[in-house]
């Protein structure tokens, strides 16, 4: 039975706040921490996400990135970090609350340098301008968007680094087709109208995602929520 419009966004939103409520803790218990690996920040995090809101199902592998393995895309999966002193560290989490998916992306610096601070801020500010170019764009495509935060990147003085720009996201497990990694992502290979319809004929709700990267200083910064509500 389709699930009401209003109730949709309302799940949507709820597991978005939870998700960063769960990244307000992260930080306040201090979890992100030079002299950590990043596979003990996921344990921590893992460990965390089921004490606050008994989350255990997570919709993607959790990605906790540290230094030069923020340039990597999400597919890859880098050797295990060490967090230093002075390193951006990036969290990219799917947690499912209640059957409803949440995808959340932030990025940290944790020394004074000047240049990852800029970044940090940019990854956010070029979220504000793709959902704002989204909202203003009725017809835009996954390619358009694509496109879009690719210049955004470039106008920074970034490289974009990933190979898509978000996704859908939706009702756990939420629409996909199997093996394909174009239709239903912000691709620059997908020419569809992002506001189509899904195969029931029901509102599609996206992700974008922000992932810039500086490949001769060897960091990057992400940053990621939902798109469309």
């Amino acid at each position: 039975m389709p699930i009401p419009a209003k109730d949709k966004i309302d799940a949507l939103l709820d597991a978005q706040n939870k998700a960063q409520a769960l990244f307000q803790e992260i930080i306040v218990r201090g979890i992100i921490r030079p002299g950590s690996t990043e596979s003990w920040i996921n344990e921590q995090i893992y460990a965390l996400a089921e004490d606050m809101y008994e989350v255990t199902t997570y919709w993607h592998k959790r990605i906790v990135r540290a230094g030069e393995n923020t340039l990597q895309p999400y597919d890859e999966n880098p050797p295990d970090l060490l967090v230093k002193e002075d390193d951006v560290v990036f969290l990219d989490l799917g947690p499912v609350f209640e059957a409803w998916e949440a995808d959340f992306g932030r990025t940290y610096v944790l020394g004074d340098d000047p240049l990852k601070h800029k970044l940090c801020r940019d990854v956010e500010s070029a979220f504000a301008q793709g959902k704002k170019h989204f909202d203003e764009t009725p017809d835009i495509t996954a390619r358009d968007l694509y496109l879009y935060a690719q210049s955004l990147a470039k106008q920074n003085g970034w490289e974009y680094g990933g190979p898509i720009a978000g996704h859908l996201i939706g009702h756990f497990p939420h629409e996909r087709i199997p093996g394909d990694k174009v239709t239903l992502y912000v691709h620059p290979d997908n020419p569809n109208r992002m506001r189509g319809p899904d195969a029931n004929g029901e509102e599609r709700h996206w992700i974008l995602e922000i992932h810039f990267v500086d490949r001769a200083r060897k960091f990057g910064g992400f940053y990621e929520e939902l798109l469309t509500i």
